[in-house]
């Protein structure tokens, strides 16, 4: 089997999988990471293996730690799992798997390094889709998928210095802009991810601005 069937077999797998999904991390998310890993990856003229940036993108969310207790390795075994079955080549599927497992956000004092230009693209593709007016209804609809309340003006935000502080955080859903998504335009990789970060980036801003004086509207 070639690379392309692999790819077209994972999509329609993925897609499958994730139907239904209403956190936020379903096809629709996995398709949009997918399209800006390419694009991404178009505008990049150092040498790359497009095939696992396609792979990762695809699989990067198959099972989210976040949606399965906190267990980080449920996600690159179960992308090893469907690659091993459609007898893609082991060197591929590590480093498939290395860019799953080293992906996520994990806190705003721990470092998340990608080792090679793929990991990068592909974190890049992720992080866009976690900012701007998509990444605003997308933490909305995580924060009610896990029963968070939007806004608590006596919770003030927690920059995380362990993961295991930001993957047991309970906090409102404002306080996630404040420890997440306000520091991801900052730690884009690529040209081009740090120039659509910058729009998105305003945007968000000037959403939390309006949030916060209707909320104190009397």
């Amino acid at each position: 089997m070639h690379l392309p069937d692999h790819i077209t077999k994972t999509a329609e797998f993925v897609q499958k999988k994730l139907e239904g999904e209403s956190s936020g991390h379903d096809w629709w998310h996995t398709l949009r990471v997918w399209n800006m890993a390419k694009r991404l990856a178009g505008q990049t003229d150092a040498a790359y293996n497009i095939h696992v940036i396609e792979l990762s993108a695809l699989l990067h969310d198959i099972a989210d730690h976040k949606l399965h207790d906190g267990d980080v390795s449920i996600g690159p075994k179960t992308a090893r799992k469907w690659l091993e079955q459609l007898g893609v080549d082991e060197h591929i599927i590590q480093h498939v798997t290395d860019i799953i497992q080293n992906l996520s956000f994990k806190g705003a004092e721990v470092e998340t390094p990608m080792k090679t230009l793929e990991g990068k693209i592909v974190q890049d593709a992720d992080r866009l889709d976690a900012i701007g007016a998509i990444g605003i209804a997308r933490a909305f609809a995580y924060g009610g998928y896990k029963l968070r309340g939007l806004y608590n003006p006596n919770i003030p935000p927690t920059m995380h210095a362990s993961f295991e502080a930001y993957k047991n955080d309970q906090g409102h859903t404002i306080n996630h802009f404040y420890e997440k998504l306000f520091l991801l335009k900052d730690r884009m990789n690529t040209p081009m991810a740090k120039e659509i970060a910058k729009e998105r980036h305003l945007f968000m801003e000037e959403y939390i601005a309006r949030f916060l004086k209707e909320w104190d509207d009397k």
